[in-house]
């Protein structure tokens, strides 16, 4: 389960946003930062979501959708504009990493259930980690697992579009969005681990 595997597919859809940001003057690195701005809205909004209104979870879930949308907008425009470089790359990794912390950040601040955040960050930020670690020790970076960074996205933006209309509905004493940092956790975890044994097996042979 993957939706990176997508990524060429899209590329079609990206030309007027390419275009449109070119004209503009707008620099690959510079449609990154703005991405990393949606991702710090919607941890905010996430928050106010939980502990103010749950309307929030909407304007949450929208700002995630348009961090994702961004980050795939800024490589096509690195390509056009060809200047695409070790340095971008490394920049947008940092800012997505940072993106994934805030963002988990914001829901768990909403819960006020910071331990839970703790578990779903950690495996969010080690399941990236495996995927560009294999790439540092020789192998092809690895986009692979149960939930990649493009599902992890698509899964808080909709469940942030449900927690709006499922507020103060709970399964087990849990709301959705407490379930929702459990599968993070659980799954971020889990890709991790199954990264890792991929690439421990790809070394040995």
């Amino acid at each position: 389960m993957t939706l990176d595997r997508f990524r060429p597919y899209v590329s079609r859809f990206l030309d007027p946003f390419v275009e449109g940001f070119d004209r503009l003057g707008l620099t690959p690195n510079g449609v990154s930062v703005i991405a990393f701005g949606m991702a710090i809205l919607a941890a905010v909004a996430f928050a106010l979501g939980g502990l103010e209104d749950p309307i929030w979870y909407v304007a949450a879930a929208v700002l995630v959708f348009l961090n994702g949308w961004l980050d795939i907008v800024d490589g096509a425009l690195a390509r056009e504009q060809e200047v695409a470089s070790a340095g971008g790359d490394l920049l947008d990794h940092v800012l997505d990493r940072y993106a994934d912390i805030v963002v988990i950040a914001g829901l768990a601040a909403g819960l006020e259930d910071f331990l839970l955040g703790f578990a779903a960050v950690t495996g969010v930020v080690m399941t990236s980690y495996l995927g560009t670690q294999a790439q540092a020790v020789g192998l092809d970076r690895v986009y692979g697992g149960l939930v990649g960074r493009a599902d992890r996205l698509a899964i808080i933006g909709i469940a942030g579009f449900l927690a709006y209309p499922l507020a103060g509905t709970t399964l087990g004493g849990v709301t959705l969005v407490g379930w929702l940092l459990v599968f993070l956790a659980v799954v971020g975890h889990l890709t991790a681990l199954q990264r890792f044994y991929y690439s421990w097996v790809a070394l040995e042979y």
